[in-house]
């Protein structure tokens, strides 16, 4: 391939010469043009057989950029020249284009009939009732907040999972929480601390990770006196403690160098610049005993608002002994988020989001048949978290087991996501996962946080008409009976809940 290279260099040399002494000076400018490129080729095919890194530019010079170019734009060319319109991955362009239209507050309407195989395994849906009835939108709300609980919450069932600033830029947390704002629904912060640009107005939910980003002391441990003046704000109306997340589950949160400003190192108390990467586990706590007590202590120090902690199903032995402890000690969270496997994030190993953790329907069904059968599901609310963006997806966790769903990607869809899987690159094309000021200037925040708001309006409202055409009237009348295939789900749940569960302890 070298020998042809350069062989094809000379034989255009030539050809070019000779073509400038056939039509003598009509060409001439235009046959040095042409020797001008030959030349820059010359020096990068030099370039490419010299160098000691890629194989294949030292055997295939300056043509083997073209399979590095090729392969960098190989997201833009499987979505837009080679998937369907319902096997795209991790969502479908189907549902991706519901979320832009309901966000835009367009017709959201779909023609001429499923597009889906309503024969194969994977098919699920709601068992629709013949007597069905009228529901109202502002009935979608929850109360949280148990018997030790002094600042009770009311959540909508469908809000804006977490997501730092840091991970998401600016302009995106801006738009999502003035979009919360309007809408009346709480936005979680991530672990990466409460920045200027998540209070905006909207209530918050503030996670606390690992990393105790926010409320940490200059060695990196949890600081009492930096949680307790966070957690008394007015807007946060909520504390999360993330034990771990469905993507990348027994590993901690990673922000990239790239994205670690000086604004946003400040935020988190870190050092600006460098690759964070959060501990895989607490500090505060290394078992159900210390995690228990770490719940009512972040309740007492907030006032009472409520606290909770969200996980991805692991061992299930583990939160079976963390449901012993709530029963031994009469302390219980006021939430528990379950994240499935299929959850999404930033930046995780492959091997952690295709092969850690177990996914959100059989997670869910398991948390809550566990809380049963300790006898304390009353005093806890379940959340569900991972790839809800469809009405029919709040229903079917909410059936499962779930009391209100939160959605991440969802939400990312309605600021102008993509999907153009560069989350991690800080080169984000739509300004929303970059902290590049030239891509996040893209991103107009007063356009963007309407479509937040209609994005959220418009799938409450379908869950409204997906509930009356079941024939129920409030969203905790469902069951997994409600769906086909729901008792398949149940089947698969009951592998991993103990034949029996002794709660006396």
């Amino acid at each position: 391939m070298r020998k042809l290279f350069f062989g094809s260099l000379v034989l255009l040399a030539l050809l070019t010469f000779f073509l400038m002494w056939y039509f003598q000076f009509v060409q001439f400018k235009f046959g040095y043009f042409i020797l001008g490129i030959l030349v820059v080729l010359l020096f990068i095919g030099i370039y490419d057989i010299t160098q000691k890194t890629h194989a294949i530019l030292r055997n295939f010079p300056v043509v083997g950029h073209f399979r590095y170019l090729l392969e960098k734009i190989s997201p833009e060319i499987q979505q837009y020249f080679i998937e369907t319109n319902t096997d795209g991955r991790p969502f479908s362009r189907n549902l991706r284009s519901l979320v832009y239209r309901r966000a835009k507050n367009v017709n959201d309407t779909h023609p001429f009939g499923t597009q889906r195989d309503i024969n194969g395994e994977d098919y699920m849906a709601l068992r629709h009732s013949i007597y069905a009835v009228h529901t109202n939108d502002e009935d979608a709300r929850v109360m949280i907040g148990n018997e030790s609980c002094k600042q009770p919450y009311s959540a909508s069932i469908f809000n804006i999972s977490a997501m730092s600033f840091g991970s998401l830029s600016s302009n995106a947390i801006t738009a999502l929480n003035l979009g919360a704002k309007k809408g009346g629904f709480y936005h979680n912060t991530g672990e990466g601390g409460i920045s200027s640009y998540h209070r905006q107005g909207a209530d918050l939910v503030w996670q606390i990770g690992t990393g105790y980003f926010g409320c940490r002391d200059e060695h990196g441990n949890f600081s009492e006196e930096k949680f307790a003046e966070k957690a008394n704000w007015p807007e946060v109306k909520m504390i999360e403690i993330k034990i771990s997340q469905g993507a990348k589950p027994g590993h901690g949160g990673v922000l990239p160098g790239v994205k670690n400003t000086e604004e946003i190192a400040e935020i988190r108390g870190v050092k600006a610049g460098t690759t964070i990467l959060s501990p895989p586990a607490h500090s505060a706590f290394s078992n159900p005993i210390e995690l228990i007590e770490f719940v009512a202590k972040l309740r007492e120090l907030s006032g009472g608002k409520p606290v909770g902690f969200k996980l991805c199903i692991g061992r299930t032995e583990e939160f079976t002994a963390i449901c012993k402890e709530m029963v031994a000690k009469h302390t219980y969270p006021d939430f528990i988020t379950v994240d499935g496997a299929e959850g999404g994030t930033g930046a995780a190993p492959l091997e952690f989001s295709d092969s850690v953790g177990l996914p959100l329907e059989p997670a869910l069904i398991f948390v809550r048949m566990t809380l049963e059968k300790f006898q304390i599901r009353n005093h806890i609310k379940i959340i569900a978290s991972g790839k809800a963006i469809s009405a029919f997806a709040i229903l079917k966790n909410i059936a499962f087991g779930a009391d209100l769903c939160n959605s991440a990607r969802g939400f990312m869809f309605s600021v102008g996501c993509i999907q153009a899987l560069r989350c991690n690159t800080n080169d984000c094309p739509t300004g929303v996962a970059t902290q590049r000021a030239s891509l996040v200037k893209g991103l107009v925040i007063t356009d963007k946080s309407e479509r937040v708001y209609n994005f959220h309006k418009n799938t409450i409202h379908a869950v409204q008409e997906l509930l009356g055409a079941s024939g129920h009237t409030h969203t905790s009348q469902l069951s997994a009976s409600d769906l086909v295939k729901g008792d398949e789900m149940i089947k698969l749940a009951n592998r991993y809940l103990p034949d029996s569960v002794n709660t006396q302890v």
